[in-house]
């Protein structure tokens, strides 16, 4: 049928998700790739074996994971018996699925392939699309939200590139939203269909794919008994179809409890509930934001701190903060100078602190303005850790510091050639195509330097990959000097990138105990910043 294929004549391919917990996957090679399978068949909750010869070059991810047990090798050439002995007992040893890393053009991979056929078992084949029954997905992954795109093994790194947009697109915590609304869908219907629940069950809920029944909308009448009593759950499901997903993300547990007791069974509570007007209950979430000023100069603020000047609700400002930013307040706004001076800068510390506090716990929007860059002798990273401890993560804004913009305004450059080649910082710009030979430069000695004249790096010094910093993409590897060139030959690159070295980089985040690196996707906090702000110069022009 015409309406069943895509735009370039074939078949539209059926996209699902599967249940493989528990099962085995065949993995054949040893290379890059095949780490990467192993790596998904793990996080599915599979048991993968992997079948290659004996080598003493194996890729360093799969030797980790055999040696930890977590996948078995069989060290040799694949055998055709391998597909119908190496699986589960329940299922007559018949693996459940296969991947062949080993590329089309080897005699191996059409072998396996036609013998995965004839068996049934799904076989996936690496560049070779006529060799597979089914092909992996890019996926985008937040809790209970998993969103996978194809380009049918014709986009190259295309599809990777759509799900890092989509990725960016979507608010925030929209997993925890997702965990947290279907848990209320599931107590609703638990309260109004008995707990036992006998013959009924959750409509919809085992096929994402279904669209609204045609009475989604229907009014439900009194002499409709099975309608009523699923009232509640149309009304959640309506809630969930027409509100903005931003809005969907804000919804906390209290919000929830509060509408449950609001929102009886009874038909006069649920006639006086509006739900384009959203929950009666629902509270406006305090936001925070430790924001930099500068070297001094107005014009030198980046536009998000100015926008976040122009929307703050509350400003506590150091007292170093030049009167010309200052003089961009809005009138309405409530401003405070920290009262440091000698031997009160610790209790103006904590006094700023507790305003911001008491007013994030009312839902306002504060501003903590600092000169320079805040996490410059500016207590950013004290800051955001006691915010963050009381349930409000900042977002931080940088400000152009003068740790390199001072010595260029005194016309001090900060490299020049045939006198100082490198700056004198921890920050290393424009060295991730050359890493591995960085870091070798950093903790070992050169084999003609039999002085060894310097002071080598520890290996065990925590470092830091930043990639497309701000961007909705941006990507953070954290790790150690000893690791970090493994770590990032894993992630792959996405530049433009720097390196950070130094104890710093695992202050605030650092890798649970036993993990070599950790990798951190995405960045949100500019968006919740932007506000009408020509609307509000034009008012106080006005």
């Amino acid at each position: 049928m015409k309406d069943a294929l895509n735009g370039s004549g074939q078949p539209v391919p059926l996209m699902t998700a599967w249940n493989t917990e528990s099962q085995v996957h065949l993995i054949v090679g040893a290379n890059p790739l095949a780490a990467a399978r192993c790596t998904k068949s793990l996080d599915a909750g599979a048991t993968p074996i992997l079948i290659a010869p004996e080598t003493t070059d194996l890729h360093f991810t799969l030797s980790d994971y055999i040696t930890k047990g977590s996948v078995q090798w069989v060290r040799r050439e694949f055998q055709d018996s391998d597909l119908t002995t190496l699986g589960r007992e329940e299922v007559d040893r018949v693996v459940d699925m296969v991947f062949v890393t080993l590329g089309g053009k080897n005699p191996l991979s059409p072998q396996i392939s036609k013998m995965c056929r004839r068996l049934r078992i799904p076989v996936n084949v690496s560049d070779a699309p006529e060799l597979c029954s089914f092909t992996l997905l890019s996926t985008y992954s937040d809790g209970p939200l998993h969103i996978g795109i194809t380009t049918s093994g014709r986009g190259c790194k295309l599809a990777s590139r759509l799900r890092r947009e989509i990725g960016a697109f979507l608010p925030a915590n929209l997993g925890s939203a997702i965990d947290r609304l279907g848990a209320v869908r599931r107590r609703l219907w638990e309260e109004d269909n008995g707990a036992g629940l006998g013959e009924a069950t959750l409509e919809g809920d085992d096929d994402d794919a279904a669209g609204q029944t045609h009475h989604f909308n229907a009014l439900v009448t009194e002499g409709d008994v099975a309608a009523a009593k699923t009232r509640r759950t149309r009304w959640l499901s309506q809630i969930c179809e027409y509100w903005p997903l931003r809005k969907l993300v804000t919804i906390t547990d209290s919000d929830i409890d509060a509408i449950l007791q609001a929102y009886t069974s009874s038909r006069s509570d649920i006639d006086n509930i509006d739900i384009t007007n959203g929950f009666h209950a629902l509270s406006k979430k305090g936001k925070i934001v430790l924001a930099g000023s500068g070297p001094g100069h107005p014009d030198l603020l980046t536009r998000a701190t100015y926008n976040a000047i122009q929307n703050a609700d509350i400003i506590l400002a150091d007292k170093l903060v030049p009167a010309p930013v200052l003089d961009l307040i809005p009138r309405r706004t409530e401003v405070h100078i920290a009262r440091k001076f000698p031997g009160n800068a610790d209790q103006a510390q904590e006094e700023f602190l507790q305003m911001g506090l008491a007013a994030l716990q009312k839902g306002q929007q504060v501003l903590r303005l600092k000169q320079g860059d805040p996490y410059l002798y500016g207590r950013g990273a004290e800051e955001f850790d006691f915010f963050r401890d009381e349930g409000f993560i900042p977002t931080v804004l940088p400000g152009i510091t003068s740790a390199m913009s001072a010595s260029l305004f005194a016309d001090i450059p900060a490299t020049h050639r045939g006198v100082s080649d490198q700056v004198l910082t921890v920050v290393f710009l424009m060295a991730l195509h050359r890493l591995s030979a960085l870091i070798e430069s950093l903790t070992a000695y050169p084999a003609e330097d039999t002085e060894q004249s310097r002071t080598l790096w520890p290996k065990d010094t925590p470092c830091a990959i930043v990639e497309r910093a701000s961007c909705p993409d941006q990507r953070v590897i954290r790790s150690t000097l000893e690791n970090i060139c493994l770590a990032f030959e894993e992630a792959g690159s996405r530049p433009p990138g720097l390196l950070v070295v130094g104890a710093s980089c695992h202050v605030l985040h650092s890798p649970r105990e036993g993990q070599k690196w950790v990798i951190e996707e995405g960045f949100h906090g500019l968006e919740e910043l932007h506000g009408e702000v020509e609307t509000e110069l034009n008012k106080q022009l006005e």
